[in-house]
């Protein structure tokens, strides 16, 4: 017999893990059940760096008992269950199966291709099935959309005004904080000498963690990365000291310091918090609105908070809006015609360039590398090297603890790669070993030099940039932001140019020379 309350399926997944998550807000606890299920299938789509697995997967566990802990009905499938079907549909199927249920309700997820599974529920299950918009981001879809509509180009720079003004923050009676929208000109400092990067927090796991880690050594023994020492945030509780300790400690510097690099430095003045941001242990506006209490505090200067926020309440928000609004053509564009294959060393960082050497090595240690070392290290090579935009955006998907569709495929492909024809960005990102070595210490370590362009000891960096530039003329001269750069070239003597053509054409031609490992395969699709 039927209970006369019906009860519902609350079905949380992995990067859903917020009190405040739309499908949570009106639970009837002495009725409804909530589900989540550690899925195989969802961690093999591009071979997940462990310390990611572990974080999600020990993150979810912690926020179940905190679930149970209110008194709420958690039905918990873990990876290792013998039942488990390693994948959503067929956890759903099996929990409405257990349950007697009237309804699911979920959170829209963060990948066009989850969401196009869960369109498909309600028919396939034969149970309503309730999406509710992810209420965590500041800027809704139709708000986004709103903005977009009409508009020849998208910047983000008068996206990041728009909601300057409506949520207020650093905002004055007769404008922004300052006088100026954007001290990013402020923001672009190498590290001086003798500089120390401040001592950040870092979490001991628990027993739990422990046990995931264990798990996951057993279960994905291949994936790129270290699983040890594993030193993230798995509870609010923590992600919330993160917070703390970075503003404090890490954001007076932030600002200034947030585009430079150096060697065994991998965590500098940055925040550390996109991860728990992207999987629901923080909040997007209680962290900007952490960043613009210390600037009013006196705790902080006016170009560190401006410049945090712009990254959480501009960009972050904008990229997102990018996402669902393009998707699904979007993934599937190619502007530059970039065809080559992804270079083994992103795996191994086996190479003599020390800069992404360092930046790899970064990233297979921590599952993390700052915004700098993504957009001008190892971005700025996939897009000087012409790489295939799909392999490098599953490598940074694969390999990057904060990335998930829907942050990580706009970044990459738009910003990166310029596959969207600027869309996204004004310009393709391209910078040649000068930058490198202005902003870092990576090169004084190098055998490369990036200033001598016509030796085998030229950076090749350096000289992608400039072949770069000659094989993409046709479709970038025309684009103003680039003509400074077209007019250095010009300048340059002829058999110059054709000398550091020919070096580096032999270099892409040996970067996977000898290699008789191919890139790991993707063990899933990606396709949309």
């Amino acid at each position: 017999m039927r209970s006369a309350v019906m009860a519902k399926l609350r079905f949380i997944l992995g990067d859903h893990l917020s009190r405040n998550l739309a499908s949570l807000r009106d639970i009837d606890k002495d009725h409804d059940i909530v589900l989540m299920a550690e899925v195989g299938g969802e961690s093999t789509i591009v071979g997940f760096h462990k310390q990611k697995l572990v974080l999600i997967y020990s993150a979810m566990r912690h926020f179940a008992e905190a679930l149970r802990a209110e008194g709420i009905t958690v039905d918990y499938v873990s990876l290792d269950c013998p039942n488990n079907t390693q994948s959503l549909d067929g956890e759903l199927k099996r929990a409405l199966n257990r349950h007697d249920v009237e309804a699911v309700v979920v959170t829209e997820p963060g990948a066009w291709r989850v969401r196009a599974l869960m369109d498909k529920w309600e028919q396939v299950l034969g149970v309503p099935v309730e999406i509710r918009e992810d209420e965590r981001f500041i800027c809704s879809h139709e708000r986004f959309s709103a903005w977009a509509k009409g508009r020849k180009s998208l910047r983000m720079e008068f996206f990041y005004r728009e909601m300057r003004r409506e949520t207020g923050l650093l905002m004055t009676d007769s404008g922004p904080e300052g006088g100026q929208w954007n001290l990013d000109a402020e923001n672009r400092s190498p590290l001086p000498p003798g500089h120390r990067a401040p001592e950040r927090l870092r979490f001991s796991p628990d027993a739990e963690t422990r046990r995931v880690i264990g798990l996951v050594r057993e279960r994905f023994p291949d994936n790129f990365g270290e699983i040890e020492p594993f030193s993230w945030a798995v509870t609010r509780h923590d992600a919330l000291r993160a917070l703390d300790h970075f503003i404090a400690v890490a954001l007076p510097g932030f600002g200034t310091y947030q585009d430079a690099m150096k060697s065994g430095e991998p965590f500098l003045h940055h925040g550390l918090l996109s991860a728990y941001l992207n999987i629901g242990l923080l909040g997007a506006a209680e962290v900007c609105a952490a960043a613009q209490r210390a600037y009013y505090a006196g705790d902080a200067p006016l170009n560190a908070a401006e410049g945090f926020i712009r990254q959480v309440l501009g960009w972050r928000e904008y990229v997102r809006g990018i996402y669902w609004w393009k998707m699904p053509d979007y993934a599937q564009t190619n502007f530059l015609g970039a065809q080559r294959d992804l270079p083994w060393f992103y795996w191994s960082g086996e190479t003599d360039m020390n800069c992404m050497a360092n930046a790899i090595d970064d990233t297979r240690r921590h599952a993390y590398a700052h915004h700098i070392q993504r957009l001008m290290v190892t971005g700025n090579f996939a897009l000087l090297a012409g790489i295939e935009p799909r392999q490098i955006e599953a490598w940074y998907l694969a390999v990057y603890i904060d990335a998930f569709d829907w942050v990580e495929l706009p970044n990459v492909h738009g910003m990166v790669m310029f596959a969207d024809g600027g869309l996204l960005a004004s310009k393709p990102y391209a910078a040649s070993g000068a930058y490198i070595n202005r902003m870092s210490d990576y090169c004084a370590g190098c055998r490369y030099s990036p200033k001598v362009k016509d030796s085998e000891n030229a950076c090749p960096i350096t000289l992608l940039y400039w072949n770069f530039l000659i094989e993409n003329r046709r479709v970038l001269q025309a684009n103003p932001r680039m003509a400074m750069a077209y007019r250095n070239l010009d300048r340059m003597d002829a058999s110059a140019v054709q000398g550091m053509q020919q070096r580096a054409t032999r270099f892409l031609d040996g970067i996977n020379a000898g290699v008789t490992t191919t890139n790991p395969p993707l063990q899933g699709e990606l396709d949309l």
